[in-house]
């Protein structure tokens, strides 16, 4: 639970931080950024506690989160790779803490 409150508190904090003027925009992006978990449909079952989700779901693959950071780079798409990179580093984090390990 504490995981899902923090997909929600870190973008907060970097719009806060970062985005203050634009705040209502930036932190809508980043909150349009949880869609990528559309790819947890796809597994069965859905929600697995014990799953590692980078590295098992298509849109987790280690090929996704480098383009999700190069994303970062670009101004016209750099609210997007933000929240992208963000939700996979949270990820892996809850990975290392719930598994002992960073991927799948």
């Amino acid at each position: 639970m504490f995981h899902l409150l923090l997909h929600f508190l870190v973008p907060a904090l970097v719009v806060r931080l970062f985005f203050r003027r634009q705040w209502r925009f930036a932190y809508s992006v980043l909150m349009a950024t949880m869609l990528v978990d559309i790819d947890h449909l796809l597994a069965n079952p859905i929600y697995d506690p014990n799953r590692c989700s980078i590295g098992f779901h298509p849109l987790h693959q280690l090929g996704f989160v480098v383009l999700y950071f190069a994303l970062c780079f670009f101004p016209k798409t750099r609210l997007v790779g933000i929240g992208l990179t963000i939700h996979m580093a949270l990820d892996s984090v809850d990975c290392q803490l719930t598994n002992g390990v960073w991927l799948q």
